[in-house]
């Protein structure tokens, strides 16, 4: 019998999973396993590579072992990855010279604002799409290529390699034969002229990053490497590659400009496809690569929230206030209605549309009869809070918004996505299939084996769950939103 599944590894910031799905885009079977998180001080964020690498061949194997499939029952491969968290590691023995330094990491603000001051930012945002914030890949480099011993003189030699998860994934998995990064993923370095689609010189210089660690930019549905027959029981192509978001956007089927989507996870990440302009944002949005395929490449802009699903995770973990994420919505049904209460999570400093690094979480409006309700409906509150300042902005952008499709963890929760569609005042889609990162994983790679002949004919595997509506009255929902804004303002560092 001919292959007719696809294996989608999922690396993201908090688990690792593997989801089979068949050729009609239904997941088969998945397993996944928890990713531990390393503070090293505050704003500081790691994670073992090795830990990674072991988890990701663990999941894969079991989520054959489940689907009772053997590696010569897939056609390919597909990975998608936790964007800009980096490693460095050598090139003879594979091995990371330091902990990955995770997406949320801060350590590198400084030399960002150092660069702001002295007038960079325009040369960057021009070239990249991107601000000049420590949430990128190219400063995480420099900062262990400068705080490693030997680690700069090594890279100057050629001795060493870096890339993001997706990159490093890619090398363990054919045994160090590919060295190759997809081009979302390398539209997130601040290194990458996303216009041309190479690498820039003058960029590379000013970061400190040498291009001899760099890895060969690639698309994004491709003969991209081979897996190594002992890590499956037998060689695998691997055929596609994305980052998060811009896995959710294809899995979404968002591919005709003007669609867009917010994926509910860790953080959470809105991008608005713009088709082949590289539209610049003037409301401090980003301005990505959507997917490249055949060396064309699709562009989007997109709004970053860095803390989403964290702030539930903050709730049972650090105010152990609930025992599991899934207990949030039952404490937050206990809120008083106009409590008044707001939660700014900028644990991390604030992402889309401020990017103020420095801003510090806060909880605004406390009053004696607030509780673990008010506090529960709060943390919820925000994300819907802060997916309507990215919408804002794209509308502001000139972007004409229908409808916002939605997928991720968070959004199996209805009443959030009602609250979602009240804030937003936009209807909320959310698709039968809602682990749609690994399925864009899985869709590039299907494109390239031939299981699906066209992107055009992904739009015919997404089908709808349920579409919430909003229901507040225009009034009250911006009466809400003003309180937000005014929070916001009180956590900001200037």
């Amino acid at each position: 019998m001919a292959a007719q599944h696809v294996l989608a590894i999922d690396q993201g910031t908090t688990s690792t999973r593997a989801i089979v799905f068949d050729a009609t885009g239904r997941p088969v079977a998945s397993a996944q396993k928890e990713l531990p998180q390393i503070f090293p001080k505050p704003g500081w964020v790691e994670h073992d590579p090795e830990e990674i690498w072991s988890a990701t061949v663990e999941v894969c194997r079991g989520a054959l072992a489940k689907a009772k499939l053997d590696a010569r029952a897939l056609v390919g491969i597909g990975i998608t990855n936790q964007r800009e968290t980096t490693v460095v590691w050598d090139r003879a023995t594979g091995k990371p010279i330091h902990n990955a330094i995770v997406w949320q990491d801060r350590r590198t603000a400084d030399r960002c604002a150092a660069l702001k001051k002295d007038g960079y930012e325009k040369l960057f945002t021009d070239r990249t799409g991107l601000l000049l914030d420590p949430y990128f890949s190219g400063t995480k480099i420099a900062w262990i290529l400068d705080h490693v011993a030997g680690a700069r003189a090594a890279a100057e030699k050629g001795a060493l390699a870096a890339g993001t998860i997706e990159c490093f994934l890619l090398w363990r998995l054919t045994g160090g034969k590919v060295h190759a990064s997809d081009a979302t993923n390398a539209s997130r370095s601040l290194l990458l002229d996303i216009r041309k689609g190479t690498w820039d010189s003058e960029l590379m210089k000013l970061l400190g990053v040498p291009g001899s660690l760099l890895p060969k930019v690639v698309d994004c549905s491709g003969e991209l490497g081979v897996a190594d027959a002992g890590i499956l029981g037998a060689p695998v192509p691997i055929l596609g590659m994305a980052g998060d978001q811009q896995a959710a956007t294809v899995g979404q089927a968002c591919i005709k400009p003007g669609m867009v989507k917010a994926t509910y996870g860790t953080g959470c990440f809105a991008l608005l496809n713009t088709g082949s302009m590289a539209v610049h944002s003037r409301h401090r949005l980003l301005t990505t690569i959507a997917y490249q395929i055949d060396g064309r490449r699709t562009y989007a802009l997109e709004g970053s929230i860095f803390i989403a699903g964290a702030a539930v995770q903050w709730l049972r973990d650090g105010l152990r206030m609930i025992e599991k994420s899934s207990d949030v919505e039952r404490v937050a049904a206990q809120a008083r209605d106009g409590h008044g209460v707001y939660m700014v999570p900028a644990f991390v400093g604030l992402g889309a549309p401020h990017w103020d690094p420095e801003a510090r979480a806060a909880i605004l409006g406390l009053t004696r009869d607030s509780g673990p309700g008010e506090i529960a409906a709060a943390t919820l509150d925000s994300v819907c809070y802060q997916t309507r300042d990215l919408l804002e902005a794209m509308r502001g952008d000139g972007a004409q918004i229908d409808e916002l499709r939605v997928d991720g963890g968070m959004v199996v929760n209805d009443p959030l996505m009602q609250r979602l569609a009240d804030t937003a005042g936009t209807p909320v889609e959310r698709p039968q299939v809602t682990e749609t990162t690994a399925l864009g994983a899985a869709f590039l790679a299907g494109l390239k084996a031939g299981l699906w002949p066209s992107l055009d004919s992904l739009s015919k595997t997404w089908v709808l769950d349920r579409a919430f509506l909003p229901a507040e009255d225009a009034a009250s929902r911006d009466r809400r939103y003003a309180g937000w804004k005014d929070a916001v303002r009180r956590v900001r560092s200037s």
